[in-house]
């Protein structure tokens, strides 16, 4: 099946004031530049938006947070942006922050139909307020939810017609467990090639996953942080 669409544009199509929205990614690697480009421009509002972080001020989600257009991030690192820490301080963006590893495992929980899990992390801590606890092996643990979106929206090196996709290096965080857990999911890519030129030893996500998929056209691919040495 080709789950080839035409542009960015006929990918976000159908994204609306108050879904939730998956963005895989880690930091400014990995992230879908093209589709927050595109939400950007469609101007949608009220937005719920999952992803590990928030970009910086002027790229990534940051875009958006300029804007006002996400009500309410979920997410487990944010430290990079200023206009998040105002918004978040004012009482403007609701927050929920997450210990990495349960939203990474929410996620994939969310894909895989699990939906709940225990996990140690965070107990003690405000993360388990009002949630319940369990002790296994003389340890407590919280329950955590599952997590699913409207809209996951994930990006890949290569991909194929039949939407399967091969991430590089740290772009594999998040976008594989987020690319299973969105009622509907677009993949961007840097490279999109015939379906049964890639290796199936080497798919990291299959086409079942995916819906809509499309060549990006530009890819600024930032550093975060530059650091020098002497």
């Amino acid at each position: 099946m080709n789950k080839v669409v035409n542009n960015v544009e006929e990918a976000c199509k159908g994204i609306e004031d108050g879904m939730t929205i998956m963005l895989g990614g880690f930091g400014l690697c990995g992230i879908p530049e093209n589709s927050i480009s595109e939400l950007v421009k469609k101007d949608v509002k009220n937005l719920t938006c999952i992803s590990n972080n928030a970009g910086v001020d002027d790229f990534g989600l940051g875009l958006l947070l300029q804007k006002h257009q996400i009500k309410k991030m979920i997410s487990s690192y944010v430290g990079e942006n200023d206009e998040f820490e105002r918004q978040m301080l004012s009482g403007e963006l609701e927050v929920d922050l997450i210990p990495q590893g349960s939203l990474a495992e929410r996620c994939r929980a969310g894909g895989a139909g699990i939906p709940a899990f225990f996990t140690p992390a965070g107990y003690g801590t405000e993360v388990a307020e009002g949630k319940e606890v369990r002790e296994f092996n003389g340890k407590p643990h919280i329950l955590e939810s599952a997590l699913t979106a409207d809209f996951a929206i994930v990006k890949a090196w290569k991909g194929d017609t039949a939407g399967n996709l091969i991430y590089k290096a740290t772009a594999r965080n998040f976008n594989p467990m987020m690319a299973m857990a969105g009622k509907i999911t677009i993949a961007e890519v840097e490279e999109l090639v015939p379906a049964g030129e890639l290796d199936p030893n080497e798919i990291h996500t299959p086409g079942i996953f995916v819906q809509r998929i499309f060549q990006g056209e530009t890819y600024e691919k930032r550093i975060e942080q530059r650091t020098v040495t002497n």
